[in-house]
């Protein structure tokens, strides 16, 4: 017969599951519709429709590849904003040699920089606001930034002035 001090740390039917080892861990599972990311995350488990028992395999997904094609237009857009870049600093170039090293005074200096920066930024920019979205819209929003991002003094004086 029991005590009352063993009954209270006890519950009924106890005794009727072994005693589990406590250096041993399980295995962690999920439901369907979840996913497991990080670390280890290829060995959590899932449920299956019953909900008592882990599945043996694991359903990892492969993340998805960029198409040949999306691949070679980020290379063709990546070289335009790359000229776009040459483009308006050498346009601020023309006002003087040091434009950039000494700077300009006030406002004109920063939107010169700003201006030298911006084909990276949007590029930048459309590629990781665009990380989820369909792939025209990423290609939208590049070409966009082609769009608005000419070096307009460039292309008005040319090379020689």
């Amino acid at each position: 017969m029991t005590t009352d001090a063993d009954d209270a740390l006890s519950w009924e039917g106890d005794e009727d599951q072994p005693a589990r080892p406590s250096a041993r861990r399980e295995k962690p599972v999920l439901p369907d519709g979840w996913a497991a990311v990080g670390k280890d995350s290829e060995t959590v488990g899932r449920l299956d429709e019953d909900d008592d028992r882990v599945r043996a395999e694991v359903d990892v997904q492969e993340p998805a590849s960029i198409s040949t094609p999306l691949l070679v237009f980020l290379g063709v857009i990546g070289g335009v904003y790359l000229l776009y870049t040459i483009g308006w600093i050498s346009s601020a170039a023309k006002l003087g040699p040091n434009v950039f090293l000494a700077g300009v005074a006030g406002e004109f200096g920063i939107a010169l920089w700003a201006a030298a920066a911006a084909p990276a930024l949007w590029f930048a920019a459309s590629w990781a606001l665009t990380r989820s979205s369909r792939t025209w819209v990423r290609v939208s929003a590049l070409l966009a930034g082609v769009l608005l991002l000419v070096p307009w003094p460039f292309v008005m004086t040319g090379v020689a002035s």
